[in-house]
């Protein structure tokens, strides 16, 4: 090999540690994006499960586990360009395809499950399973007792904490038949008493106020946006984030094929 062309050898190959490197401290970035959405800091799996599709959390699993396949294959792949090894540098070009693979499937799961959380899907969960009466035979009906419980929690919490009251309001109450309402009568509690303005004990600041609706004793928006807004962002940044990888990543392998294709058997 002349002195030019091994001088361009090293700048190539120094360019491919580089990109490399970029993969292996976007892998961790990655691995943290999806730690962030699994670890539920807001409360909304229960929500997800309960409508019989949490793809997004199994998308955030994939990507949790390409983020760390990347960062280890990466650092495998530097040491392979400085070795420079046929076999050494045919085994990271076949572990980044499959990692590659699984990162696709997260990106577009993350990106097409997005489109699923409606308006319509979330109130009429919580018009079936709010405040709805535990079933009682046990231990078969498990997954219906999380369902209902964590349901109920969850919309007390949002509207409570966000001072939101259904989904698109109030009128979602009065509105629709739901368990709740058959347990209340609209002049006891039209809506749950979560949907009130409470003072700084956790105490309704007035009561017969917030009943026939009267602003601001009663929370007037409703809890979509603060349900499904989360749920978005983050499928938008698990989804575009493994794509702008995937981009960098499929010219790095490109590079490193055709390091390997320039070799001597």
């Amino acid at each position: 090999m002349t002195p030019d062309l091994d001088t361009k050898d090293r700048c190539f190959r120094a360019l491919l540690i580089q990109g490399n490197l970029i993969i292996a401290c976007c892998g961790i970035a990655l691995m943290a994006m999806c730690i962030f959405f699994i670890s539920d800091r807001a409360g909304l799996y229960v929500l997800v499960y309960a409508t019989g599709n949490d793809s997004i959390w199994r998308g955030a699993w994939i990507g949790l586990f390409t983020g760390f396949a990347l960062f280890c294959t990466s650092i495998f792949g530097m040491h392979a360009i400085v070795v420079s090894k046929r076999n050494i540098l045919l085994a990271y070009i076949l572990l980044m395809v499959i990692i590659y693979a699984f990162e696709v499937a997260s990106a577009i799961t993350a990106a097409t499950h997005k489109d699923w959380f409606v308006p319509e899907l979330f109130l009429k969960q919580m018009l079936q399973n709010y405040n709805k009466p535990l079933p009682d035979n046990l231990p078969s009906t498990q997954d219906q007792i999380y369902v209902i419980n964590g349901i109920t929690e969850a919309w007390n919490r949002f509207m409570t904490e966000s001072k939101c009251c259904g989904v698109y309001g109030p009128e979602d109450w009065v509105k629709y038949e739901s368990h709740f309402r058959q347990q209340n009568t609209d002049a006891d509690y039209p809506w749950p008493r979560q949907c009130c303005q409470q003072d700084a004990m956790g105490a309704i600041s007035h009561l017969e106020a917030c009943k026939i609706g009267v602003s601001p004793f009663l929370h007037a928006q409703g809890c979509y946006d603060y349900i499904a807004g989360p749920l978005i962002r983050h499928s938008f940044g698990v989804s575009w984030f493994g794509f702008a990888i995937l981009c960098w990543t499929f010219f790095v392998i490109l590079g490193v094929i055709f390091h390997y294709t320039q070799l001597d058997i």
